[in-house]
């Protein structure tokens, strides 16, 4: 048993699956993403299995390339807030981007949901990288960059001091006196800078965890450093030990030089076991996923981050071809890592896509080869824990049933709750109001 850290875990939300292909498997329900029993279900079995949270990605365009799950399903808010009154100690966290929304109904949005849940939000904080995004939203061109990032920063300032617009004892309650609230701590924020003006103060008070969890999901220069200095938790797509060690140290080592403590910084790689009774019968169950994907839908996928390049247009068994500078001004992390792969392993087109339609992990085997792997990457420092995306139809009740169980006796996993809110469970403070601190230091000057 183990008497160190334990593993934080989340459970993905995403409906009919991550592939092109996934809706097509014998077991699928086609109409998951817009199913609220499936997704009850699915919240309740991860609750049952301890998990810290529930997450739902997003993205606000779409082509008739996307993926199924993003063609046709709920708003990450939405469908939370329908789940927080089927849970009771799960985290909820959903996707809200940056770039194509406002402060001040964002912060409404998820103090609303924060209240709801009972003190369980979580922001996953993103600032979109698909250019069409501009045309949903009357803008005439997609920010670049590295001003998305700028953006998000201010962006995020805002709407952590929205949050503290009421001060934790500031409403008063008193029917005898007919006093509601203390004025003296309901506070203006005034925020005047480079793109964003917010006056505030916001209509609805702190939660009891203070303010909601900040997730975020930083790859590049300006993503790692985003991150390092504002996430709580960061959700990454490393799939190799090694790659994500490099990550985990080099990311631990800016939080630090933040200011934090890089163990309250978690560290949370996406993986999608496939478990099964033996390794035979996990490697089969591996296949079956990746027969579903046709190459026509791995062109299309493949093409995604890379702004929705079409690689239908090359020799499918020729080099991975050079592509226009466009498509770097996406998701470059994700971008950057699949040339640098293909110029590696000197890969076709064709093995490219493939291999990053139906990616198959370092997860696939028994219970115990997945709780010793999940140990192993813990005790490594390669990861604090997982998100954990669901490979095949059931794969979540197998995992609760046989590698919970595993991961419990170890002591890698709790049993039961720590709290009642998000922040109790991973073990993180509530945040001190930014008005009650600033008016503490004058009195104390």
């Amino acid at each position: 048993m183990s008497a160190g850290k334990q593993l934080k875990l989340g459970f993905i939300l995403h409906g009919v699956g991550r592939t092109w292909g996934d809706w097509r498997h014998p077991d699928a329900q086609p109409d998951a993403s817009t199913n609220f029993a499936f997704y009850k279900r699915q919240a309740q079995v991860a609750e049952k299995g301890r998990f810290d949270f529930l997450f739902v990605a997003d993205s606000v365009y779409i082509t008739e390339k996307s993926s199924p799950h993003y063609l046709n399903r709920f708003e990450p808010l939405t469908i939370l807030s329908a789940l927080a009154g089927a849970t009771s100690h799960i985290g909820l966290v959903g996707t809200l981007t940056v770039s194509y929304s406002e402060p001040y109904n964002v912060a409404r949005q998820f103090a609303s949901l924060d209240h709801i849940s009972g003190g369980r939000a979580g922001w996953n904080v993103v600032t979109s990288w698909l250019e069409g995004s501009a045309a949903n939203y009357s803008k005439p061109q997609h920010l670049a960059h590295d001003q998305r990032y700028r953006l998000a920063a201010e962006y995020l300032d805002v709407v952590q001091g929205l949050w503290d617009s009421w001060e934790d004892d500031a409403l008063v309650h008193d029917k005898e006196s007919g006093v509601f609230f203390d004025p003296k701590k309901l506070n203006t924020l005034d925020h005047k800078g480079e793109f964003f003006q917010v006056k505030g103060p916001l209509n609805i008070a702190r939660s009891p965890q203070g303010q909601p969890v900040i997730f975020q999901a930083g790859a590049s220069e300006d993503g790692k450093n985003f991150a390092a200095k504002h996430a709580d938790a960061i959700f990454v797509g490393q799939d190799d030990l090694a790659e994500a060690q490099a990550y985990y140290a080099d990311v631990k080592a800016r939080a630090a030089g933040f200011g934090r403590d890089p163990e309250k910084v978690f560290i949370l790689p996406g993986v999608a076991p496939v478990v099964g009774a033996t390794e035979a019968e996990a490697e089969a169950k591996y296949q079956e996923l990746a027969n579903l994907v046709s190459i026509e839908n791995a062109l299309s996928m493949l093409g995604r981050p890379f702004n929705d390049h079409d690689f239908s247009q090359y020799d499918l068994d020729a080099p991975f071809p050079e592509v226009g500078a466009d498509a770097y001004n996406s998701t470059q992390s994700a971008v950057l890592k699949i040339v640098a792969a293909a110029k590696a392993d000197n890969l076709t087109l064709r093995q490219v896509a493939q291999r990053f339609a139906t990616p198959r992990g370092n997860f696939v085997g028994t219970p115990e080869q997945i709780a010793d792997k999940f140990q192993h990457w813990l005790e490594a420092k390669a990861a604090d824990g997982f998100v954990f995306f669901e490979a095949l139809p059931k794969q979540l009740d197998v995992f609760v049933e046989t590698v919970v169980p595993i991961l419990q006796d170890r002591g890698l996993l709790r049993r039961e709750y720590e709290g009642e809110t998000f922040r109790d469970n991973l073990g993180l403070e509530v945040p001190v109001n930014r008005f009650t601190a600033r008016k503490a230091e004058k009195g104390a000057a």
